[in-house]
Formats: C-alpha cells, sequence, structure tokens
C-alpha cells in the first residue's frame, strides 16, 4: 500500500498530521489558506514541496467552496486580487522554503494572465487556478520518481568503495520521502530506487534533532516500505562511517534541501551542513536531492538565505505518547522536560551547506 500524506480531490483536502506520528495515523481536514497555513507552521505538513503543494490545493478548496456557495464573485479583478491576497498570506507561513515562493509566483502569474484575456469572469480565473493547482500535485511524483531514479543511478556509477557490482548503503537525514513530498520522495526516493532495483544493502538514518524527524518519519517509511534500515542518533554518524562505513559498504549521504542559492550552497534541516563535512572528510559522496523549484536563482549565495529560528520549548522538551510496560498507549500524550530550567536556547531550523561540499 502506497504510503498518502496528502489525500486530494476537487474540493477536499486532507493531510496526514506528521506529529502524530509514527503512533498515530489521523488526517486532517484543510477547507482554507488559514488552515494549511496553520498546518504548516505547526508542522503538521513539512517538507519543502509537500508545503508548496499543501498551499497551493488549500486555495483551491476554498476557492471550489466559495463558488460553491455562489459567493464567488463573477469579476475576474476582484476574484484575481482574492487569490493574490491568499497567496501572498500563505507565504509566511514557512519563509526559507523556496518550493512555496516558486510556487506562489507561477500561481500568481498565471490567474493575471487570465484574468486579462477578454471577457474572462471571476469563476473562470478561480478554475484556471485550480487545474494549475491539481497540476503541481500530479507533477511531484513524477519529478521524485525520476529524482530517485538518477539519484541511485549516479551514486551507483560515483561510488568511491566497494565492488563496482556489489550492493551499497546509504546515509541520509530528515525525511524526504512520501510524507515530505506528493510521493515517493526526493532523497528518500534516491534510497527507494536503490532498493527497488536489489542495489541497497542497508539504509540508515539520523534521529533528526530536534523534531526528530528522521525517527519519527524516515523510520517509518522505511518499515512501511520493508527497506533494510538501522535508526541513528545525529552525534553517532562520525562513529558510523568510520566503524562500519566499509564493512557496511556506505557509499553515500543523500539528503534533500529546502533552498538551493544560484551559486549551489544549499539550504536544509539543520546537521546537513555538519554530515557534508563528515562525508568529505570519510571519502564519501555527498548528494543533494530535490526539484527544480528548489533553486532559487534570485539567491546570490547561502550568505543570502534567511534561517528560521524555532522556539526554544522543541529542544527543552519532548512530546510522545506514554509507554506503559512494553505497550505504547497512544492514548495518552505527555510532555516532558529534558533541560535545566532558565537555559537558553538557540534553535535553528535549518543550516547552510556550501557547494564546494556537495558533489551532486
Amino acid at each position: 500500500m502506497v504510503l498518502e500524506a496528502i489525500r486530494y480531490q476537487r474540493g477536499s483536502l486532507k493531510i496526514l498530521d506528521q506529529l502524530r506520528l509514527p503512533h498515530v495515523e489521523v488526517y486532517d481536514n484543510v477547507e482554507s489558506c488559514k488552515d494549511a497555513w496553520h498546518a504548516i507552521k505547526e508542522m503538521r505538513v513539512r517538507g519543502a514541496p509537500a508545503i508548496a503543494i499543501v498551499a497551493a490545493l488549500a486555495l483551491a478548496v476554498e476557492l471550489h467552496l466559495i463558488h460553491a456557495d455562489g459567493k464567488l464573485s463573477d469579476s475576474a479583478e476582484e476574484v484575481l486580487v482574492f487569490i493574490i491576497e491568499k497567496l501572498k498570506y500563505l507565504v509566511t507561513s514557512r519563509p526559507t522554503a523556496v518550493n512555496l515562493a516558486d510556487a506562489v509566483r507561477k500561481l500568481g502569474r498565471l490567474v493575471e494572465t487570465k484574468s486579462k484575456a477578454r471577457n474572462t469572469t471571476g469563476p473562470q480565473v478561480a478554475e484556471a487556478y485550480i487545474i494549475a493547482a491539481e497540476k503541481m500535485l500530479v507533477d511531484d511524483v513524477q519529478d521524485n520518481q525520476n529524482i530517485g531514479k538518477h539519484g541511485a543511478e549516479w551514486i551507483l556509477k560515483n561510488k568511491e568503495r566497494g565492488n563496482p557490482g556489489g550492493k551499497v548503503s546509504v546515509l541520509t537525514h530528515c525525511n524526504t520521502g512520501s510524507l515530505a513530498t506528493a510521493g515517493y520522495g526526493t532523497a528518500l526516493g534516491v534510497i527507494r530506487s536503490l532498493h527497488s532495483c536489489s542495489a541497497l544493502h542497508h539504509a540508515y538514518c539520523t534521529e533528526t534533532r530536534p523534531y526528530n524527524q528522521g525517527s519519527r518519519l524516515t523510520a517509518y517509511e522505511l518499515v512501511h516500505d520493508n527497506i533494510p534500515a538501522t535508526l541513528i542518533t545525529d552525534s553517532m554518524a562520525a562513529a558510523l562511517l568510520r566503524v562500519r562505513g566499509s564493512s557496511e559498504n556506505i557509499a553515500a549521504i543523500v539528503v534533500g534541501a529546502d533552498r538551493v542559492a544560484a551559486n549551489g550552497d544549499t539550504a536544509n534541516k539543520i546537521g546537513t551542513y555538519a554530515l557534508a563535512i563528515l562525508a568529505k572528510s570519510h571519502g564519501l559522496k555527498f548528494l543533494v536531492a530535490a526539484p527544480r523549484t528548489t533553486i532559487d536563482r534570485s539567491t546570490r549565495s547561502g550568505e543570502d538565505i534567511v534561517i528560521e529560528e524555532r522556539p526554544g520549548k522543541e529542544v527543552t522538551t519532548i512530546k510522545g505518547p506514554r509507554i506503559d510496560g512494553v505497550d505504547v498507549d497512544v492514548d495518552h500524550t505527555e510532555i516532558i522536560s529534558t533541560a535545566a530550567s532558565g537555559i537558553d536556547v538557540w534553535n535553528p531550523a535549518f543550516d547552510v551547506t556550501p557547494a564546494e561540499l556537495i558533489d551532486g
């Protein structure tokens, strides 16, 4: 069964609440841009491609429902203004994710062009937007499958250790799979492709502190797909490469990206920069798997990327279901303090990896 993080049909959008994973699968209804904004901000949906698609589809659903209630203006100009205002609002939910900004620009240009056509009505502008947003969903899955295929081929062709025709192991960070995209995934899509062509020996995923996207989400996807995998804490990566790098034939570290600057510098989940340094030190390939929409040519280098800083409580507390003996009690969620009261916290959501540390 294919894992679905986004369920959409005309007039209806449901997202898998990723804060409840891996223990409970709950789908939240998204019926407006406000719903989407809060889902993105609260990280119930995350991953640059998924954020863009959920935002775009949320507005499509809102437009459909307004039209169904007979409340959509007949004026093309009024509908255009409504759409542009909503798009500007949505982009504030996650400013670092360039896919969202890119989608907003493209959709904005499309409806502006449509609204200027002779005799165009408000409903026609809305319909043009809805069709374009729906196409984004379809295109993202196809793009991810291509990224996975080409990434797997690249790793096998460029690996520097092990037998030329032997299986490889790969380390990944954060979550870049079906839960972060419309489906299949980017970096995790590469691992899926390696596995599907019987070229994967083992996958390793980092816990990815402080939000634990690796242990909660990537591990969940790997188990779901029956891919041989092992979870490690972020601080174990160097030891893994030194102790097991040769015996496990670890050939590459593959990650996703939230924004790629014009010079190739890449912003991704905090901890990515450290992994790039480790890859260089241990002679591994470091691969960034991301769609073209992640490239921001208007940003000259990583120094120009604004890094979101998140609340300190994400570092000082852990939230999860209670364990009664050996069983997980999903009906009782608790928040546990893990740090000294009063300690200052610095919690950047992303870091920037210089282009010279990226192999492909």
